[in-house]
């Protein structure tokens, strides 16, 4: 969703739409409240997604395994009924308290959200791209130079060398490689400091294959330094194992070294920290501050577990605290599997002579 610039009223704030992010947006479907999910990152996932998102996962109740992208795509179909609002790529910056009790939610991009209740699911922090760190090279931030490429016609007829040797770097190539004509590159150059790769097996045998027929090049080097000419970036100064020094010719820059986590503005909500973690009351997931919850890997306990699963467990309380705090009332517990109420908030209900019809007529 692209930044908004008016105020968004809204009944609670998801920070991080990682994998204990996207469960406490259904929680808190289940407990009618509206909710937006703002992440640094342009994809749905977090660090689940970034690092984990081919490899398997085995600890998740009722899947023997799946891997990071299968869990974060069925949490996002679990939490759809509920039409949560998306604001990717987007870095949260500040968090403050209104006259009225309501929490005034602003980002970097300039999205504006009055809530009142926000919900920290921030894992280890905002991922951001890891920076390539020449001198000079800043300065073609947005122009030739970029993170995340958002318009591909601009690649046609460039030059483009695309820096990395991961998942991320090889996605990239492949794109670039399968764009149509008019789109396409002139030329395509997966710059790393060493000759090997790391990224899925199709993904990599559809490299190699571009690769051999001379589609796409290699260049193996450090970068060291920049190149301008005519006030343009003109070409990376290149490395060499060998130890020669060369020069890589380039019209675009796409950067691809990874990601890094980083705990940012956190630090300046007036939370109560602990070596870099939220410090949390563990009957209610809630923070110092009143209406703000944390759940996941930033936060702290006696007894804490780094594990999906307890983020779970996390923000289904820090759900059951919101709708009470906002209400004063104690909230009954209810069954999705018999609840009229919360089948109707799912989109699922049926009448109860139906839902009997279905039941066994003896448990195995």
């Amino acid at each position: 969703m692209p930044a908004s610039h008016h105020t968004i009223d809204t009944d609670a704030v998801v920070v991080g739409a990682g994998p204990v992010g996207l469960f406490q947006v259904f929680q808190l479907g289940l407990q009618g409240l509206q909710t937006h999910v703002i992440d640094a990152l342009p994809a749905l996932g977090g660090q689940c997604a970034q690092l984990y998102g081919d490899k398997a996962i085995y600890d998740i109740p009722a899947l023997s395994a799946c891997s990071g992208h299968e869990l974060v795509q069925k949490l996002a179909q679990q939490c759809a009924p509920f039409a949560p609002q998306w604001h990717l790529g987007e870095l949260v910056n500040s968090i403050s308290r209104q006259a009225d009790g309501r929490l005034e939610v602003t980002t970097a991009q300039g999205t504006r959200l009055l809530t009142r209740t926000v919900f920290i699911a921030a894992g280890v922090g905002a991922f951001m791209p890891r920076p390539l760190k020449l001198a000079g090279l800043d300065d073609f931030l947005g122009q030739q130079v970029f993170y995340e490429l958002h318009d591909a016609d601009m690649l046609a007829g460039q030059h483009v060398v695309i820096h990395g040797g991961g998942d991320s770097a090889i996605a990239q190539v492949l794109e670039c490689a399968s764009l149509p004509p008019a789109q396409r590159p002139t030329s395509i150059t997966l710059l790393h400091r060493r000759n090997t790769f790391e990224a899925p097996a199709d993904m990599l045998a559809q490299f190699e294959e571009l690769r051999a027929q001379g589609l796409i090049q290699v260049a193996v080097g450090q970068a060291t330094g920049i190149q301008t000419h005519a006030g343009k970036l003109a070409a990376l100064t290149l490395l060499a194992p060998d130890g020669s020094t060369q020069a890589l010719v380039l019209d675009i820059l796409l950067v691809k070294l990874g990601l890094l986590p980083r705990l940012g503005p956190v630090t300046e909500w007036g939370l109560t920290l602990e070596r870099k973690q939220l410090e949390v009351d563990t009957a209610t997931f809630a923070t110092n501050s009143p209406g703000i919850y944390a759940v996941g890997d930033i936060v702290t306990y006696p007894g804490k577990r780094k594990l999906l699963v307890c983020g779970f467990h996390e923000a289904t309380l820090a759900a059951f605290a919101a709708i009470e705090y906002l209400t004063g009332q104690t909230t009954p517990l209810e069954y999705t599997s018999s609840s009229t109420r919360l089948q109707q908030r799912l989109g699922i209900y049926a009448t109860h002579s139906q839902n009997h019809s279905n039941f066994p007529a003896a448990l195995p």
